[in-house]
């Protein structure tokens, strides 16, 4: 409603002239984000998308500690492999554990070399939602003179109900948030907001001396800071912060708003893995740190896991329409299954598992009954 009522006029936030009332509703926006993860002071604005506010992160990270490389957990994002060919820096992917996390001592080693600038952890891994260890990332950063960017965009508003309670998550990782330099956070993901609204944070505003730069034909119309004036991108779309800003006037960025829409969507992926620890037809991959289940076909072999799994999402797609179940599929190497426990044959160097992810809290109700259609689909 945000959304399409904004764009009735069109509003551009790149300058202010362009969105005058979208444009404060973005300020307002990414202060109450900053806010959330206890930043002190801040600059930040919204973005198309996680991809555009992870490249101005690396960027600054660039700027900020020339000729250094940039460490990322092995199982981040696709995202920053790619801008780190794009701003010309070396990345360097680390190992992960096995919960998918970053492996500290793998970092460790990296960082002692002196060649990392900023190491990147991930709050929400894209595949399995997992938490890297972040109090312990910041420590390690520190001690050896690295930044550390923080790329939440898919678990970052999980923040609100990080209090290790029974339908909440982890609280150590996100407290740790406070002290990092850079965050990305999507609200076109848990923040309920169409695409694309992506969002970069910085903690230090003096990272806005790389940012400055001039244009004959606009910042014209005020002294005030222009949005446009801390972004890589030029025109956005000013409806984007307009639906935001709404959302969050209806659920509040507090544990008694949104972080209800979390702890249902925490409470249906803790209850389909109850499910699968008690199923034959199916096998829990790992548990779920975020809202992500992630599961396979019992079968003995890798090839046999990969090609049920396969039939699976074809069968679950393939029937019915009101029978359908959208299914999404994660491929996995043998040590991955090794290092989980999980005793099978690896005739095969990769695998295809199921992973699902609970993001609507509507969902919650319905997890007993899709767990049961698809280990009916598996036994077939």
């Amino acid at each position: 409603l945000g959304y399409a009522t904004a764009m009735l006029i069109n509003p551009n936030n790149h300058a202010l002239d362009g969105g005058p009332a979208t444009a404060q509703r973005e300020k307002e926006v990414v202060a109450r984000m900053a806010a959330m993860f206890s930043f002190e002071q801040h600059l930040g604005h919204l973005t198309s998308s996680g991809t555009i506010a992870n490249l101005e992160a690396l960027w600054i990270a660039r700027e900020s500690h020339p000729g250094k490389r940039i460490a990322y957990s092995a199982d981040a994002h696709y995202t920053h492999s790619r801008m780190c060919q794009v701003i010309g820096v070396e990345g360097v992917a680390i190992a992960t554990d096995a919960f998918g996390r970053m492996d500290l001592v793998a970092l460790e080693q990296e960082l002692a070399s002196g060649t990392i600038g900023t190491v990147v952890a991930t709050l929400g891994t894209t595949g399995l939602g997992a938490l890297d260890p972040l109090p312990r990332i910041v420590g390690l950063a520190r001690t050896h003179g690295a930044r550390v960017h923080v790329d939440t965009a898919y678990g970052g508003f999980f923040s609100l109900v990080a209090d290790d309670s029974a339908d909440g998550v982890a609280s150590a990782p996100f407290a740790a948030i406070s002290g990092v330099d850079s965050i990305v956070v999507d609200p076109h993901k848990h923040g309920l907001q169409p695409y694309g609204c992506g969002t970069v944070l910085f903690s230090d505003p003096s990272v806005g001396r790389f940012y400055v730069h001039d244009s004959p034909y606009t910042y014209f119309s005020s002294d005030e800071l222009h949005l446009g004036e801390i972004s890589l991108e030029c025109s956005r779309a000013g409806a984007a912060a307009a639906a935001l800003w709404l959302t969050l006037e209806v659920l509040p960025l507090s544990d008694a708003g949104l972080g209800q829409v979390l702890r249902a969507n925490r409470r249906g992926a803790l209850e389909w893995h109850r499910l699968l620890e008690s199923s034959d037809a199916m096998t829990a991959y790992q548990a779920p740190e975020l809202d992500i289940v992630t599961y396979f076909p019992t079968r003995g072999r890798m090839s046999e896991i990969d090609a049920a799994s396969n039939a699976l999402f074809h069968a679950a797609a393939d029937c019915d329409p009101t029978e359908q179940i959208h299914l999404a599929t994660y491929t996995v190497k043998g040590p991955d299954l090794a290092k989980r426990g999980h005793e099978v044959e690896h005739d095969a160097a990769t695998a295809r598992i199921m992973r699902s992810t609970v993001m609507k809290p509507e969902s919650e109700a319905f997890i007993p009954a899709i767990h049961a259609r698809l280990a009916t689909l598996c036994a077939r």
